[in-house]
């Protein structure tokens, strides 16, 4: 129904957010990750999902597409609902929550809001395959920077990512090249693209 809301921030509150787009307020849930990057009165752009339940349509909004991607894979587990989704999305980076399931830390998961040790076991269960090709950061693997990315480096992911490379391929080909931690994006996805060794044309 709605890709995403674009407008002005008119009020943030402990989990949601309102967002004026032309005059009319939309009511929007939303992680405390999320929320802690809006301004009240600043114009920003957030990423929406729609959900239909009990005749109530509900928004929930993200930052990023790689956060709403992971709102939807948490759904996808038996007993996580909305607000325990983004309970889980708001205690850690997305980074943090790729590491827990590839190495199935279960004390990770259930720093997530409503997340009991048996719900963060069926979690890490049930995510594993489905998340078993995700490049998990390292701080070593970049040049010792913490799990947080630089701005070049996720310009870099984005752009592979538009020139058809997955995410994964992205991350592991950022983690394989040798590149000092202030190089700019134009040289990362140029080094990126010599080590991925395949032709543009063929991802198109």
């Amino acid at each position: 129904m709605f890709a995403h809301l674009k407008g002005t921030v008119d009020a943030i509150e402990l989990d949601h957010v309102v967002i004026d787009v032309g005059g009319v307020g939309y009511f929007v849930h939303a992680s405390k990750q999320t929320l802690s990057k809006l301004e009240e009165g600043e114009a920003t752009k957030i990423f929406v999902e729609t959900l239909m339940r009990q005749e109530s349509l509900t928004l929930y909004g993200f930052g990023s597409k790689e956060e709403q991607a992971w709102f939807n894979l948490l759904l996808s587990v038996q007993g996580v609902g909305p607000k325990v989704a983004l309970g889980i999305l708001g205690s850690m980076t997305l980074d943090e929550l790729a590491a827990a399931i590839v190495h199935q830390d279960k004390a990770m998961i259930s720093r997530g809001d409503g997340v009991g040790p048996k719900l963060a076991g069926r979690i890490l269960l049930e995510l594993k395959d489905k998340c078993k090709n995700i490049a998990v950061v390292k701080p070593s693997e970049l040049g010792g920077r913490s799990s947080t990315l630089s701005l070049s480096v996720q310009d870099a992911i984005s752009a592979l990512q538009n020139l058809g490379y997955s995410q994964s391929e992205a991350m592991r080909a950022i983690q394989q090249i040798d590149h000092p931690s202030d190089m700019d994006s134009a040289s990362l996805i140029r080094l990126c693209l010599q080590s991925l060794r395949t032709p543009i044309e063929v991802r198109r």
